[in-house]
């Protein structure tokens, strides 16, 4: 086993495209920081020309991330490929991912191009990337629905434009393992200067079937799999990283490649550390990161793994870091080793304001539980951050009262552009009262969607962690908050949902 696989995250850029899942730049920075401490080869922070905003968060990243190659998405046009060049200045290894459409029916009803022009068009972009820098991508968007010939005659042209890394997307998840590993093998025997790119692949997972298509495409010869942190990613989402990392580790003995340049321990705190940004749980059977990936009820399973864990058990807990979320600070714990072990989280702060703020935080919550995880510290800062973004609506305080056979009753206190209100509401449950309160005050013309809670750590003490999800108009936000007291914390993600829906988004997609 010579041959390294590329492992290629895009959580920062298709994982965000999903519905509600938009991250500040602070907070693509955390996850971009964490992802290279994984030892991830390539890190797609974003597409530059969407908004100002993306702008600057693809700049942070290229600027924080020393060991990992930072990526910018460009549609094949002349100001995207430009910005995403300006964005990736700063970075120590920077690549530019360009693409366009290529299936018959994307040229005919999106683009309105004919081949011959989509072929040009792309020859041109990587051109023009190349400018910028020799580490090139291209993407021949709706690769797994288009016309065989077409396609290698395309990949030909870019690869002899300057591409380095030509990628195949299964953009609408349509294919089938059989088929898209055929099709990569197809497309390396059959482009003449397929030695001179690495080829790669994006599948979505329409069908449930991104990881194993992926894994298909690897065993016919390519060396790069884009994918994401937990899934994530617009629709039913990409092929999820820890499961492409680990099948591929696991069964070393079927792949012709290796990724034990990944380090893999870093998984399980990465993938929290995503759910709790985006509001996107995982769910508790879900593989390698799930609450229940390693986890035996059955008393002959029980049996099996005590006299021998590999009777049950594929891979170790402890290899995806299943036992790293270890205590390490208490109420006695002082701001320098509380500042030490966030920086070993990535976490660093931009004055001593934030720290003291931060810190400040910390002990509140100590005095609330004893024991403080990592995983609490985490969610200590992505709450300081959704709070440092609330301008309109914050919660100042909050009283319910809740009594078998009474109607829950629930009295809010709000600051709505510097003034405060005080009102009050009943509902079916405290949360239902606390939500119907705020919405009386804002009136803000929001459907709740979801409304989900989940433990950040285990016992009966530890913060819960809750999302909610609001629509207004077609547009969708996730809103979090955490706290020890689950009513406390339902009224953090409401209102914090609630300055989303009330801050102007003007981002453009990609794939329009």
């Amino acid at each position: 086993m010579t041959d390294k696989l590329i492992i290629f995250d895009t959580t920062l850029r298709d994982g965000e495209q999903s519905p509600g899942a938009s991250m500040t730049r602070d907070e693509k920075v955390r996850i971009a920081r964490a992802l290279e401490r994984m030892r991830v080869d390539v890190i797609e922070a974003g597409f530059p020309i969407a908004s100002p905003g993306d702008f600057e968060s693809v700049k942070a990243v290229a600027d924080a991330v020393k060991d990992s190659t930072v990526c910018g998405l460009a549609r094949a046009l002349d100001r995207d490929i430009d910005r995403a060049g300006e964005a990736l200045k700063g970075a120590a290894s920077a690549r530019i991912h360009t693409f366009i459409a290529t299936s018959p029916i994307h040229m005919k009803m999106k683009l309105r191009m004919q081949p011959d022009a989509v072929l040009e068009q792309a020859v041109a972009a990587v051109k023009r990337a190349c400018k910028y820098t020799d580490n090139v991508e291209f993407s021949p968007e709706d690769a797994g629905r288009s016309e065989l010939d077409f396609l290698c005659r395309v990949l030909e042209a870019v690869i002899d434009a300057g591409a380095t890394t030509v990628n195949i997307p299964d953009t609408v998840g349509y294919n089938l393992p059989h088929q898209f590993g055929a099709l990569i093998g197809n497309l390396i025997e059959r482009v003449p200067n397929a030695d001179k790119a690495v080829f790669s692949v994006h599948c979505h997972n329409d069908l449930g079937l991104a990881v194993a298509n992926s894994l298909a495409a690897v065993d016919s010869g390519a060396r790069q799999v884009e994918c994401t942190i937990n899934g994530l990613g617009e629709r039913a989402g990409n092929a999820a990283l820890e499961e492409v990392v680990m099948a591929v580790s696991t069964r070393h003995d079927v792949f012709g490649c290796n990724v034990d340049h990944i380090d893999r321990s870093q998984i399980v705190s990465c993938s929290r550390l995503v759910s709790s940004i985006t509001g996107f749980t995982v769910q508790p059977n879900k593989a390698i990161v799930g609450a229940n990936a390693f986890a035996h009820e059955s008393g002959i399973h029980q049996d099996g793994v005590l006299k021998s864990r590999e009777t049950y058990e594929i891979m170790r807990a402890e290899d995806v870091g299943w036992s790293t979320n270890r205590m390490v600070l208490g109420k006695h714990s002082g701001r320098n080793a509380f500042r030490s072990r966030l920086a070993e989280l990535g976490v660093s702060f931009g004055s001593e304001e934030e720290l003291n703020a931060a810190f400040v935080r910390f002990k509140e919550l100590a005095d609330k539980k004893h024991e403080i995880f990592d995983d609490d510290l985490q969610a200590l800062v992505t709450e300081a951050n959704l709070e440092a973004e609330n301008e309109r609506v914050k919660l100042v305080s909050l009283r319910v009262c809740s009594e078998t056979g009474e109607t829950p009753e629930a009295t809010v206190t709000l600051n709505i552009d510097g003034e405060e209100k005080h009102v009050s509401a009943s509902g079916s449950g405290p949360v239902d009262a606390a939500f119907k309160a705020i919405e009386s005050v804002v009136c803000s013309g929001t459907e709740l969607q979801l409304y989900s809670v989940n433990n950040i750590t285990s016992g009966t003490d530890s913060q819960g962690e809750v999302t909610v999800r609001l629509e207004r108009g077609g547009r969708i936000v996730n809103g979090q908050g955490a706290d020890t007291d689950i009513v406390i914390a339902s009224a953090k993600a409401y209102v914090n949902a609630l300055n989303k829906i009330f801050t102007p988004e003007d981002r453009e997609h990609p794939q329009v």
